[in-house]
């Protein structure tokens, strides 16, 4: 291995291996179990990343520090069997962002103490993202800017690091589309002009030679693009290899960099494995996760209502009596008459109910609904009824009918098809039971 598990990926991926990683957005202790029984099971690093608003020094929306964050991540892997030291922590749009409504001279000075605290908390992979204006700032900001903001926060991650910085790797850019998946009718997206990424790339490359970032900027190693990839709340735009390829070569022109794709959920097997040979390598996927994971828990609470015997508490009624009480992570989100925000609040790929299983009322009715399942075998019937996939592995022996274990089987389908566009030891393993 060379200094950092993302170089070899990196280096392979743009020798025109199907190298590439995909990067776990998500908080959930079900979501990064299944994460690292997925890794487990292909022999692969792991990439978890955290926002800049779910997690920072004034705790974000879990209300978690990055230590904690780090900590709580750490503490799952090693109860699965992980070895830490396969695991890459990384944070994203690492910036202004949670301060946009204060001047920029204080949501900067926030900012950097935001960095600092991820590479002093241990995470290696950082996005620095200071694309979004502040109080302040004019409509749009420009590249130089931009770059000089991102500088600024290198320079924070560097300190922080200390004798450790040569651990650090970066990402620099954005995407065009709101993360976490847009909030409007798709209608097509644009994809990042070569002509966009060469500007990007050559006003941060001098800014950051201009700082004295000379040995950082040999460690960046992704630019965010827009491949021409997104979803809404009920529709998924396609990725159209033919579309990004001038793109796709033009990294080629740029050592040790790759790009980093975001919203790349709810994509198909096919597009992934476009996705990484155009030298995409770093995909993230947060949204679809945690949609599957509702799914499935969902699903288990059907099972109860259905199980002769089970009395189990009401986990719909909870997580709707929870957003209604508190609306801030969805009313912006779902326009419509309240049956159009009903439906959207359950359904929609946007998944804003993700911000609500921590609520501790939510919480504590799932741990009950899977204290009730666990009590007794699970009937198969209802297990093909409403989990069918989950049921065909059991059949095939492949997996236990237990209640946490298929919520596991259920959110790894998604992973499924990124593993096997990244990994060549994933893309040669037996595919999911199919009967």
């Amino acid at each position: 291995m060379s200094g950092h598990l993302l170089d070899d990926i990196v280096a392979a991926n743009r020798a025109g291996r199907p190298s590439g990683i995909y990067s776990v957005c998500s908080a959930h202790p079900l979501v990064l179990e299944a994460a690292f029984d997925r890794a487990l099971a292909d022999g692969s690093p792991l990439l978890i990343e955290a926002t800049c608003n779910q997690v920072n020094q004034e705790g974000g929306y879990t209300g978690q520090t990055p230590d904690d964050f780090r900590l709580r991540v750490v503490e799952i892997a090693n109860r699965c069997g992980f070895d830490p030291a396969r695991l890459i922590l990384g944070g994203d749009h690492l910036g202004p962002s949670p301060w946009q409504h204060l001047p920029a001279a204080e949501a900067m000075a926030r900012a950097e103490t935001l960095v600092a605290a991820y590479a002093a908390a241990g995470f290696t992979k950082l996005h620095l993202d200071a694309s979004m204006g502040c109080a302040d700032d004019p409509a749009a900001l420009d590249d130089a800017e931009i770059a000089a903001r991102a500088a600024r926060l290198c320079h924070a991650a560097e300190a922080a690091a200390g004798e450790r910085r040569g651990e650090l790797r970066y990402v620099i850019g954005t995407e065009v589309p709101t993360p976490g998946g847009a909030h409007e009718r798709l209608e097509g997206v644009a994809v990042t002009t070569v002509d966009d990424l060469e500007r990007t790339l050559t006003v941060h490359a001098k800014r950051f030679a201009d700082e004295g970032l000379d040995d950082a900027w040999r460690r960046v190693r992704g630019v965010v693009v827009q491949p021409g990839v997104e979803f809404g709340h009920a529709e998924v735009v396609d990725f159209d290899p033919a579309g990004a390829q001038a793109l796709s070569q033009a990294i080629l022109d740029w050592p040790d960099l790759v790009f980093e794709a975001h919203s790349t959920d709810y994509q198909t097997p096919e597009a992934y494995r476009a996705l990484v040979a155009g030298h995409f390598a770093i995909l993230k996927v947060g949204p679809a996760l945690t949609f599957a994971l509702r799914e499935a828990l969902f699903a288990l609470a059907a099972i109860a209502a259905e199980t002769p015997g089970v009395e189990a508490p009401d986990l719909d009624a909870a997580v709707e009596r929870a957003m209604l009480e508190d609306p801030r992570y969805w009313r912006a989100y779902y326009p419509g008459d309240p049956a159009e925000q009903r439906f959207a609040r359950r359904y929609s790929l946007s998944d804003r109910i993700r911000y609500y299983w921590g609520v501790p009322a939510v919480a504590a009715t799932l741990e009950a609904l899977f204290t009730a399942l666990e009590a007794r075998p699970l009937p198969l019937p209802l297990i093909s009824q409403y989990l069918p996939d989950a049921h065909r592995a059991v059949r095939a022996g492949q997996l236990a009918p237990e209640p946490r274990a298929l919520v596991h089987w259920h959110i790894e389908g998604v992973l499924d098809a990124y593993a096997r566009a990244c990994q060549d030891t994933a893309a040669d393993a037996p595919e999911r039971v199919s009967l």
